[in-house]
């Protein structure tokens, strides 16, 4: 079960209702970290290794954490901030010539060709291991990998175009990392007004109840992955490229809004 910790540890910890996360949460936040940022074009290896990792985590999560999401949104809050996540600098540098906003068009067709890989690949593992006891629906692992897997690259892509229009979330990395987690959730740009707010403002209890809900009905998504043979593989990656192209263009058609309305 996640440590029950004691009134002076919950004083201490500034991590609203998230709790002081285990060794088991950091040591998959970090895998969940890197599949997003790798750039490997066979998936099934990434998928398989997170989906290994995330069966001793759920364990040591325990079953009420697990079913009710908590254990999905713990992982993800801590990988969200070690999402490697490219400047405007750095963008504009690797796509020589081009505009801003062709830029954008990039960077989402990247990221849709990223999680239709991750539905693919999830289709197509042949090995399935189950969280113990079964929960979440009764839902193997490697379906929370899909999850965990692809809404990583989508936080990525919801960073990197704040960081091309010039509208970035302000703080360290813990409070940049959950100002894009909490803009992938709600599938709009960050408020400028909480760009720069302090954690406790941007993962109170309401939004963790918004983040478990999110990843919850995207789990459900990612079932259409466990169809049976190739239908299965086919199935999830288009839900995943459509659904990944859908948050890349509002979020994009957000920022291009505002840079239209700033004066002069």
């Amino acid at each position: 079960m996640l440590p029950v910790l004691r009134n002076r540890d919950r004083r201490r910890d500034r991590r609203p209702e998230l709790g002081r996360p285990g060794p088991a949460q950091q040591d998959v936040g970090e895998l969940v970290a890197r599949v997003a940022g790798s750039d490997q074009p066979d998936r099934r290896a990434p998928m398989l290794a997170l989906a290994r990792g995330l069966g001793g985590s759920a364990r040591a999560a325990g079953v009420r954490a697990v079913a009710a999401g908590r254990w999905l949104a713990d992982v993800l809050a801590e990988a969200a901030p070690r999402i490697p996540v490219r400047d405007a600098a750095t963008l504009a540098a690797q796509h020589p010539g081009r505009t801003t906003d062709q830029i954008a068009e990039a960077l989402v067709k990247q990221a849709t060709l990223v999680t239709a890989g991750f539905g693919a690949a999830a289709g197509g593992l042949a090995a399935v291991e189950f969280v113990a006891p079964p929960t979440l629906l009764a839902a193997p692992v490697q379906l929370a990998a899909e999850t965990l897997a692809i809404a990583a690259v989508e936080i990525k892509l919801v960073a990197e175009l704040h960081e091309l229009y010039g509208e970035p979330a302000h703080g360290g990395l813990t409070q940049r990392g959950s100002a894009y987690l909490m803009s992938w959730v709600r599938q709009r740009a960050v408020e400028p007004a909480a760009a720069g707010a302090g954690l406790a403002a941007v993962l109170g209890h309401a939004a963790k109840r918004e983040l478990r809900s999110r990843l919850l009905r995207r789990l459900g998504r990612s079932t259409t992955s466990m169809a049976p043979f190739l239908a299965g593989a086919v199935a999830g990656a288009e839900v995943n490229r459509r659904a990944t192209r859908s948050l890349g263009e509002k979020v994009g058609a957000e920022l291009r809004g505002r840079q239209l309305t700033l004066p002069g």
